[in-house]
């Protein structure tokens, strides 16, 4: 029961629906401008934002096609260099296997079969390194065994012990040479 002191309590003006149909209509133009911009930015993110998923899918993808690639040419860097060496030995099995020979045809079969382990070399890019007497000596190709007096320029090669060999401009192994003495 209410006192007499106590006033009834202010009750809100219930709101008018028909005011709330008149605010979307009196935006302004440059508030319609406004919102029309946002949705197309809005738009234009939601579209570069699934390309970026995309890229980073599609590059997810190329490193793994590439480490699998990777791996199957470690596995696999071998494969045509030891192809290329089996007729190399099919033709020393054959020699040994021929029996009663004589020396020229021994000689013979052993000069072809060089001449097929050089091919076999050469294809896959080992190249020989056999310096000519007097050529210039190449700490980067030659190791110098001994240094002898001799007749020609000093720092040129005198002899060469045992060539060497390079694949891919990198030394496998340096040619053996005597070098001539300073004078």
């Amino acid at each position: 029961m209410p006192s007499e002191g106590d006033q009834p309590a202010a009750t809100a003006p219930a709101p008018d629906p028909a005011a709330n149909d008149a605010a979307p209509q009196t935006l302004s133009a440059e508030d319609a401008d406004w919102q029309e911009q946002v949705a197309r930015l809005s738009a234009r993110n939601a579209e570069l934002g699934d390309q970026f998923l995309r890229a980073q899918a599609e590059i997810q993808n190329v490193r793994r096609r590439a480490d699998e690639e990777v791996a199957k040419a470690r596995k696999f860097a071998i494969d045509s260099f030891a192809e290329s060496l089996l007729p190399v030995c099919d033709s020393l099995e054959a020699g040994l296997a021929h029996q009663g020979g004589t020396v020229d045809q021994i000689r013979e079969g052993a000069e072809a079969t060089l001449r097929q382990l050089k091919g076999a070399l050469e294809r896959n890019k080992v190249i020989q390194i056999d310096p000519a007497p007097g050529a210039k000596f190449d700490p980067n190709l030659h190791q110098a065994i001994s240094v002898v007096p001799a007749d020609q320029e000093p720092n040129t090669v005198v002899t060469v012990l045992q060539k060497g060999y390079s694949i891919a401009d990198r030394v496998l192994r340096p040619a053996l040479v005597t070098v001539a003495a300073g004078k």
